[in-house]
């Protein structure tokens, strides 16, 4: 049966984070064309729900329809300030999370993630908001451990993303996490994005003094993704834009809000996932390929980074037979 997934929408609704979430799941199939996600809109009251834009939409089902749902996501509302939003309609907003199921999840996108704190369940947890509202949020929300430099977090059972944009990157994450990489590449195809975007929102956050013009770093990390298989120094990252090792650490984490030694382990473990779920090679020979070197090595990075091992993490996207005999 296709997951179900609810989008919990308020007055104020921007359209974009309302049509992303039913775009993205909805092209996600399995290999024979079926389609692993059923998307409903549902509100507090059924009815007409204003959005931002100059139209309103039409939503047919209530705050049952969470009692279904494998995942609920909650969107921005731009009508009003989050806080007060959250706090007049709080009883209501209680009572529709109350009919979450266990073991569902919980995702939010930009803003949304005031709801998902009034309700309390980020209390303790990591989680992120749009940049431009953090100060407002940390001082609401103490007891969250707010992460204001990532594009989206996955705490498991919650999730929360930056700006409306980055609500793409997490409906793509919680696509791979529940049906692999490939899957979530064909769906980032078809919908013409990346199915990763590295750094975090730090780098879209505007800065007091305006930065001189400067040549980009593309081009060598194109060359690093075409050579992950072997050692890759930052002097050789330099030299490919003709820049000091210095100036090229810098302006690298000014472009993706990461240091280049951390986007390389990215991008090797991200070679090594797509590895293990659409291939049979044995894992030192995915583990040289990404880049690591050693199996061991992949190990422990694979566990640092996902928290299971190269075998656990084929037995979930290829099945039990395909990790014992790797």
């Amino acid at each position: 049966m296709p997951r179900r997934v609810a989008v919990l929408v308020r007055h104020g609704v921007m359209p974009m984070e309302l049509g992303l979430v039913h775009q993205l799941f909805r092209r996600a199939c399995s290999p024979a064309g079926k389609p692993l996600y059923e998307v409903v809109t549902c509100t507090l009251v059924p009815g007409e729900v204003r959005t931002d834009a100059d139209f309103p939409i039409h939503v047919t089902h209530g705050p049952e329809a969470l009692a279904e749902a494998d995942t609920v996501i909650v969107p921005a509302s731009h009508e009003c300030d989050e806080t007060e939003t959250a706090g007049r309609l709080g009883d209501a907003l209680a009572d529709a999370f109350a009919r979450i199921p266990p073991g569902a999840r919980v995702a939010s996108i930009c803003t949304g993630a005031f709801v998902l704190a009034a309700a309390g369940l980020l209390d303790g947890r990591r989680a992120t908001t749009h940049w431009n509202s953090c100060d407002q949020f940390r001082r609401l929300y103490p007891s969250v451990q707010l992460d204001p430099d990532v594009l989206y977090t996955d705490d498991g059972d919650v999730l929360t993303s930056a700006g409306e944009a980055s609500g793409i990157d997490l409906c793509l994450h919680m696509i791979r996490c529940d049906h692999g990489a490939a899957v979530a590449n064909e769906v980032a195809r078809l919908t013409v994005v990346p199915p990763h975007r590295d750094g975090g929102q730090a780098q879209f956050v505007r800065r007091p003094i305006p930065e001189p013009q400067s040549s980009s770093t593309a081009q060598a990390r194109a060359w690093a993704l075409e050579n992950l298989n072997r050692p890759l120094t930052l002097r050789e990252l330099a030299a490919r834009e003709s820049m000091s090792v210095r100036t090229f650490t810098r302006r690298f984490r000014d472009e993706t809000g990461i240091s280049p030694v951390q986007w390389l382990t990215q991008q090797r473990i991200e070679r090594a996932r797509q590895l293990l779920e659409e291939t049979d090679l044995p894992v030192d020979r995915i583990a040289a390929d990404a880049g690591f070197g050693t199996a061991a090595s992949l190990r422990q990075h694979l566990q640092v980074a996902l928290g299971v091992s190269p075998s656990a993490y084929r037995g979930t996207f290829r099945g039990s037979e395909a990790a014992v005999a790797n």
